[in-house]
């Protein structure tokens, strides 16, 4: 069997509704049990409903938030954190005001906001945090990393503005279908960077490595590790990253995935 798993959360985790399904759950837990780490994959931050699926997968693990840029060991509290450009964070935010979108900016623990609103509203909801905007000034500690929120067919134009020096990691959920959200992290940071860093961690060969997802913010892990696994959800730039296929994340695809890697 392999020595480590990592795992997507909107649309390979979690399903439509939120939801997790319970088959899944026993799937991480035998796995767990025999010995495989399993490590979240997610573009989410270091908490709220991330955090507590993380500690329910691995509870004293290395787990990758916020598309790389946030490394945490949940049990230790110990991060291996990428810092956001200071010098970048200005004409992001002037640039969110002139254009009145949403950004959100974040730490490795807390989050700020340009735009209350709907969008941001159903997103907290979504994290599994309570809505309380917080306004970018008011944000203490090191940034990691911002995020742009908008309408699916806006995606374009924000992606094509200048990033310089930044990585964009674009991706949806079943959850806020009618969304985007286009990640912005230092330049060469991303689940690839961060999935090499967990796996060095543990002491397991990237040959030896499953990365499981479904959108294009997972593709730099896929092209990583031994194993990938397209969800049968996927998007195009995921599948074709991919080794191996299962299910949707609505039938348990991700219960088949576990289910080869132990058997790997």
């Amino acid at each position: 069997m392999l020595g480590l798993i990592c795992i997507d959360v909107d649309g390979t985790l979690v399903g439509t509704g939120n939801i997790i399904r319970e088959d899944v759950w026993a799937a991480l837990q035998t796995a767990r049990a025999q010995g495989v780490r399993l490590a979240l994959c997610s573009g989410r931050p270091a908490f709220g409903n991330a955090r507590a699926y993380a500690e329910r997968i691995d509870e004293d693990g290395w787990h990758i938030f916020q598309n790389g840029a946030s490394i945490v060991n949940v049990g230790s509290g110990h991060s291996l954190s990428e810092p956001f450009p200071p010098e970048s964070l200005p004409g992001l935010l002037a640039r969110a005001q002139q254009e009145d979108r949403l950004l959100e900016i974040y730490t490795d623990l807390d989050f700020a906001i340009t735009k209350p609103g709907d969008y941001a509203e159903r997103h907290a909801r979504l994290l599994g945090v309570p809505y309380h905007p917080k306004a970018p000034s008011d944000l203490s500690g090191d940034v990691v990393r911002v995020q742009w929120v908008v309408a699916r067919e806006e995606e374009a134009a924000v992606s094509a503005a200048p990033h310089d020096g930044l990585s964009l990691h674009p991706a949806g959920s079943p959850v806020m279908p009618d969304a985007m959200f286009i990640s912005v992290t230092r330049a060469g940071v991303g689940k690839g960077s961060a999935v090499a860093q967990v796996a060095r961690a543990y002491g397991v060969p990237l040959d030896r490595v499953m990365m499981v997802g479904d959108g294009e913010n997972d593709v730099t892990a896929m092209r990583e590790v031994g194993h990938p696994v397209a969800m049968g959800n996927a998007d195009a730039p995921a599948r074709q990253a991919a080794r191996h296929f299962v299910g949707h994340v609505d039938d348990g695809g991700l219960r088949e995935a576990v289910e080869l890697a132990l058997s790997l």
